[in-house]
C-alpha cells in the first residue's frame, strides 16, 4: 500500500523529500496537485491538505516497517545535517532520536506528516498503559517508555512522568525518582519544556546519589553523557 498525506506547498515537499534521497517520479500541478516519490522500497505520494485541516497539528501519519531501523535512522541524519547544518529533534522537519535497543523512530516533514519507520520484528506484544506488574513511580516509568520508544511521544512521555512526580506515592522509590528526573531532562527538548531544565536538573543535583546511583539512573538514556554533564555542571 502507498500512502497519500497533504502537501501545503508541493515546491517545499519536492525539496525536501529529494534532499533525503528520494526520486520525484510524477509532479502534477492541475486540476490538483500531486506527488510520487520512492527510495529503496518505500512509496510515498502527496495530494493537497484537505480543507478544515488544521496545519499547526500533526495528525496524518503512516508506518513504514524495515528490516532495519538503524540504517534508515542514520541515512536520515546524514541527509538532514547536509541539508540544514544539524539534525533537528523538534520544530519542522525533525527526526526522533533512535535510541540503542529501540525498534522505531520518526521523520516529520515540513508539513508535520509523520513517517514512523518500524522494525519488522517488532513485539507485538507491548503492555500500554504501564506494566499491571507495577506501581506508583515504576509504572508511569514504564508508561513513559512505551510512549517515548514505540509511539514516538516525547510530550506525552514527560508529562507522564512530571504528573507521577507531582503526585507521589508512599512506595514510591528514590531510585525511580531520579530516573523520572534523567529521562525528563533528556526528553525536554523534543517535548518543548527546554524552560523546565534548569529546575529539573538542580531537582537531580539535590538527591546527592552515588556514582552507582546516577548510572542506575542515567540507564535508559540515548546519551548518558549529556544528562551526566548536566549534571555535573560541565
Amino acid at each position: 500500500m502507498i500512502p497519500i498525506l497533504p502537501s501545503g506547498d508541493v515546491d517545499r515537499t519536492v525539496g525536501f523529500y529529494q534532499g533525503l534521497g528520494f526520486a520525484l517520479h510524477h509532479r502534477q500541478a492541475k486540476p490538483y496537485p500531486y506527488l510520487a516519490f520512492s527510495w529503496r522500497a518505500v512509496s510515498i505520494h502527496f495530494g493537497r491538505t484537505p480543507d478544515g485541516v488544521d496545519g499547526a497539528r500533526e495528525d496524518f501519519a503512516c508506518l513504514i516497517a524495515v528490516d532495519d531501523v538503524t540504517d534508515y535512522h542514520s541515512h536520515f541524519a546524514a541527509q538532514l545535517r547536509h541539508l540544514l547544518g544539524r539534525v533537528p529533534s523538534s520544530g519542522r522537519p525533525r527526526l526522533t532520536r533512535l535510541r540503542p535497543g529501540a525498534s522505531r523512530f520518526t521523520l516529520v516533514d515540513p508539513d508535520g506528516n509523520n513517517l514512523i519507520f518500524v522494525r519488522r520484528d517488532e513485539p507485538n506484544s507491548l503492555e500500554y498503559g504501564g506494566s499491571p506488574r507495577l506501581t506508583g513511580l515504576a509504572k508511569s516509568i514504564d508508561n513513559a517508555r512505551i510512549l517515548r520508544d514505540y509511539r514516538v511521544d516525547p510530550r506525552a512521555a514527560f508529562r507522564s512522568l512530571d504528573s507521577a512526580l507531582r503526585r507521589p506515592k508512599a512506595d514510591d522509590q528514590c531510585e525511580d525518582r531520579a530516573t523520572a528526573l534523567a529521562w525528563m531532562i533528556e526528553l525536554a527538548s523534543d517535548a518543548g519544556a527546554e524552560a523546565r531544565l534548569p529546575g529539573l536538573i538542580e531537582e537531580l543535583r539535590k538527591m546527592q546519589l552515588s556514582e552507582t546511583e546516577l548510572d542506575s539512573a542515567l540507564a535508559g538514556l540515548s546519551d548518558q553523557n549529556v544528562v551526566r554533564r548536566l549534571h555535573d555542571g560541565h
